[in-house]
Order: structure tokens, then sequence, then C-alpha cells
């Protein structure tokens, strides 16, 4: 294994070992990652890859677009969305012009510790590290929505 730094394809990345290489970065690492050159390519790389983490079975009837705002980058924030529908789960780095049921903001190393399985949502939440707005119990809903890998 590797450390993120010299990863040339986030994309190949199994779930798994990307969870254990953001456990053992250093946090300051991390923000460096996600402040520089690779911040659109880890982040791309996540979002890819949540329509095959999506557990459809857990999905039951939600019909819901999130977006999810990513702040911290040499632009501003970064806005993907995810879209929910018929049991399955569509991506996109731009959002549609649809206002979405839930907009979650997060910093970079929050968000990548969130999906990696290093990070607890609900205590971000009650810490003001994550921000929700709009359908809470739908924030509340996402997690059991996408299979989190073990770190």
């Amino acid at each position: 294994m590797t450390d993120l730094t010299n990863v040339s394809d986030y994309a190949n990345i199994s779930p798994g070992e990307f969870a254990k290489l953001v456990k053992n970065t250093p946090d300051a690492q991390l923000v460096a990652l996600l402040e520089g050159e690779h911040r659109s390519t880890i982040l791309d790389g996540i979002f890819d890859r949540m329509p095959e983490l999506f557990r459809a079975d857990k999905a039951g009837d939600i019909n819901a677009v999130i977006h999810w705002i990513i702040t911290g980058g040499p632009n501003g924030s970064d806005t993907y969305e995810v879209r929910i529908a018929d049991a399955k789960c569509e991506t996109s780095n731009k959002p549609t012009t649809d206002a979405p049921r839930l907009a979650v903001t997060v910093a970079p190393v929050d968000f990548v510790k969130v999906v990696s399985g290093n990070g607890n949502p609900v205590m971000m939440f009650m810490t003001g590290k994550l921000k929700a707005k709009g359908d809470i119990g739908l924030a509340a809903t996402i997690q059991n929505l996408f299979a989190v890998p073990k770190s």
C-alpha cells in the first residue's frame, strides 16, 4: 500500500484501500491534497464510485436530490449532486437547476473522513463541522444508503 500523495489513479483504488489510506494520512497532508491539484480527482473519484456503493435495498421509495457542498476549494466551494430515484443513484459534478431536498455543507477533510468510514457524521453534525439544510430526516438516512468501507 502507498500513501495518498503517491496515488496516480484514484478511480482504481478500492473503497477499503481508500479508507485505510485516509486513516493513515495525517490531517495536514489531507488538507494539502484537498487544497491542491488532486482535489478534483479525489472528489470526482468518490462521487463516481457512489452509484456502485449505493444500497438500493435500503432506499425504499426515496426520491431525492442531494447537493454536497465541499468547501475550501481554490475557487470557493465545489457542489456535487446525488440523485436518488427508483432505487438508483446517479451523481454529477454539475448540479441541475433542481432545488435539492437536502444540501450538505462540509470541509473537504471531514467529507473524505465521512465517506471513508473514518469520521462520524452525527458527531460532525452536532459539532457544526457538517451542516445540513432541508430534509434533516433524509440527512440521518444517507449513511445507511451507501456501503461505507471499514478502515
